[in-house]
């Protein structure tokens, strides 16, 4: 089942309170960015997102999930109608998340 586009709508409504907060479609699914960092995404109409550690603190009760099969696990937001909680989640998660990796030139 792919992820729609209403779902997606409606979760990045909820972190609209984020400045530099986008997503990319990809395959069915859409990957959420903030601040340039990939900080989780929408798979079938389920928002997950990376296990760092201060996810992991704010919520110590969630469930692990794969996004697709052969994929890492990721934790699953269930509590998606709290904006607050939302938002305060991404933001806490950036300075742990990784950095964009940058791609190396090749000489010729």
């Amino acid at each position: 089942m792919a992820s729609t586009k209403e779902y997606l709508d409606f979760v990045m409504e909820q972190l609209s309170g984020l400045d530099e907060l986008s997503s990319r479609a990809m395959m069915g699914t859409y990957i959420l960015y903030y601040r340039g960092r990939i900080f989780g995404g929408i798979y079938d109409d389920r928002l997950l997102v990376k296990p760092v550690p201060m996810a992991l603190r704010l919520m110590p009760d969630a469930e692990m999930e794969l996004p697709y099969n052969g994929a890492k696990e990721m934790i699953l937001v269930d509590n998606v109608d709290d904006r607050q909680f939302l938002c305060e989640l991404v933001e806490s998660m950036w300075e742990e998340l990784p950095m964009k990796k940058s791609k190396k030139k090749k000489g010729i």
